[in-house]
């Protein structure tokens, strides 16, 4: 099995790659990525001479780059995803989330072959109860989400007008290693090592649900095998949050590590103006894909807090060439003729 997985080279991609060639050991991997700011082939150092893994620098929009890439599968985890920079400017959102998967889809189509959608919970807004199921309206309320809500009608409008054999994962936030230094949770970590102030939209209450990156990983590998064509599937742990709640528990955890006694670091919150349009919970039931698929996350919310601080304390390296915004010339020194468009 040859797996196009597209945006391999961002946080759950990449995890997501490295979960495959470690559990199929017959498969190989073709990772297509255009390395934006968020795309890091450091991600995936440690297998980059594996003879089962191909990286082509690249764009899902490329439709003749496409045609010339061989594979059997599509996994589609390219996306631009961040909320606050959908807010300055929504064009690339709607370029690579929109027409992206638009191109994808296509080469699905005259191919055959099995398309599976990594989508989002943001796609169904906000609810102040219950959790949203797979049958929910969608209601985004960010430029991001609507940009994913769209990809995922045009998923099923090829379904439903050419029968392709594509399915849908909208997962809740993820958390662990190798996500880039603008995330909630990155963001504290680091920040607190750093002692710098760490911002909190609004008075910190909204509400999401965190799964480990790589239960969300095993999640999609399981839908890839076992979904059925149409199916959506939403993945959660069902381990809500309000923000304000993680950000105080890594501060302890992270004074802890460097032996600064409990609270020290909470002097570092800072709230500040909310987001605007910022959905105040997310929720969602996972029930059929645990029912249908047999899934279930495995790592526990605290045990998993503390290896990815773990992770982010024993590299060092790696997020400080992104803070610096050296990560880009490193590229271009370490893998040289790989990064030619």
């Amino acid at each position: 099995m040859k797996l196009l997985v597209t945006g391999g080279a961002g946080f759950i991609a990449s995890n997501y790659i490295r979960h495959v060639l470690s559990t199929h050991l017959d498969y190989q991997i073709i990772n297509l990525d255009k390395l934006t700011y968020a795309g890091n082939l450091e991600n995936l150092k440690d297998i980059e001479a594996s003879d089962r893994y191909t990286f082509i620098k690249g764009d899902i929009c490329n439709g003749e780059l496409l045609q010339k890439t061989e594979f059997d599968a599509i996994i589609n985890f390219a996306a631009e995803s961040h909320v606050d920079r959908s807010i300055l400017d929504a064009q690339p959102f709607l370029q690579t989330n929109v027409m992206g998967t638009c191109s994808l889809l296509e080469i699905a189509r005259q191919r055959g072959c099995v398309f599976l959608h990594v989508s989002t919970d943001e796609v169904y807004g906000s609810t102040p109860e219950g959790a949203f199921h797979e049958a929910s309206p969608l209601l985004p309320n960010s430029p991001y989400a609507a940009s994913k809500a769209s990809s995922d009608l045009l998923v099923r409008s090829y379904v439903e007008t050419h029968n392709i054999k594509a399915m849908i994962t909208r997962c809740s936030n993820n958390y662990g290693p190798y996500q880039f230094p603008e995330k909630l949770i990155p963001l504290v970590i680091l920040n607190a090592i750093n002692r710098k102030p760490v911002p909190v939209y609004g008075d910190g209450m909204n509400v999401r649900d965190w799964i480990y990156v790589t239960d969300h990983c095993k999640a999609v590998d399981e839908v890839f095998h076992k979904g059925t064509t149409g199916e959506i599937y939403n993945i959660g742990s069902r381990n809500e949050r309000p923000n304000i709640e993680i950000v105080k528990l890594i501060l302890r955890k992270v004074a802890e590590k460097l032996g600064l006694a409990e609270g020290v670091l909470t002097n570092l919150i800072t709230f500040v103006d909310d987001r605007k349009g910022h959905d105040r919970r997310y929720a969602i039931d996972p029930a059929k894909i645990e029912r249908k698929i047999g899934w279930k996350p495995e790592m526990d919310f605290g045990e998993g807090i503390t290896k990815t601080i773990e992770w982010y304390m024993s590299n060092e390296q790696w997020w400080q060439r992104i803070l610096s915004g050296d990560y880009m010339e490193y590229y271009h020194t370490q893998y040289g003729e790989r990064l030619k468009a």
